[in-house]
């Protein structure tokens, strides 16, 4: 099975079983950590070892992301059923785990904490691992542009949670560039310059493979989101390849 097929394992299956106990919200602490508490009772967490000693990485992971995501629907003012159904595919949540995801991701839209307080705890829990922040945003990329489109209020969204991620201008358009299509793309989706010649694409390209390749996910032990969402941006870094070779007519 081909790395763009691969189906994460379902949300419940290893990482959380059913989520709860304040506990967890405890260990993770912040605005998270107090969202992850606003849902005890609803779910367990399931991990392997102590569940109350280091602060649980891949929960802060998959809570930040489905933070961010309902916070960006709230933010156009509609939640479509194409966002929902995108939701689903980048975090992949099995039946038994469904109610309690689902009002976790209610309680985010409504509470009064922004989004910059769920992004900011993000950027500081993963800022020695941007690979991973580039991974969160590349998953609400998914979900915003599920309708055939990023529109603007997303965009702007986008554009400042990357900006808190620690990403410049550059960085944001190369990550965009593997969604939407810009000026320069497919070269912006590889971060290249158009005149770049054709031993520096190839390298480029083996570069980016081997960075964002979803196994090097697996083998440090990420949450499925984060394996799902480095299997789709392995496609869209082969796919902006293959319009390059196509170009220029490379073997």
């Amino acid at each position: 099975m081909s790395d763009e097929n691969r189906t994460p394992p379902p949300l419940g299956s290893g990482l959380w079983g059913k989520l709860g106990g304040a506990g967890i919200g405890l260990a993770v602490g912040g605005p998270l950590g107090a969202l992850i508490g606003g849902v005890a009772g609803h779910f367990l967490v399931d991990r392997v070892g102590a569940p109350f000693g280091p602060t649980p990485r891949d929960v802060i992971f998959t809570t930040g992301l489905v933070a961010l995501a309902a916070k960006m629907a709230k933010s156009d003012g509609v939640v479509l059923p194409s966002e929902i159904e995108a939701f689903g595919r980048v975090v992949h949540v099995e039946p038994a785990a469904q109610a309690g995801v689902t009002r976790l991701f209610d309680l985010a839209k409504r509470t009064t904490d922004g989004y910059e307080a769920y992004a900011h705890q993000l950027a500081t829990t993963f800022g020695d691992e941007p690979a991973l922040l580039e991974d969160a945003l590349d998953g609400l990329f998914q979900i915003a542009g599920a309708d055939g489109a990023i529109h603007e209020a997303e965009e702007r969204y986008l554009r400042s949670v990357s900006a808190i991620f620690g990403f410049d201008d550059a960085d944001f358009r190369r990550i965009a560039a593997r969604h939407v299509r810009l000026k320069d793309d497919p070269y912006q989706a590889l971060g290249l310059d158009r005149d770049a010649d054709d031993a520096t694409v190839k390298a480029r390209h083996r570069s980016l493979v081997s960075e964002h390749h979803p196994d090097r996910a697996l083998a440090r032990g990420l949450p499925p989101e984060a394996v799902a969402i480095a299997s789709q941006r392995l496609a869209a870094i082969n796919a902006a390849y293959d319009l390059i070779v196509a170009e220029r007519g490379l073997r």
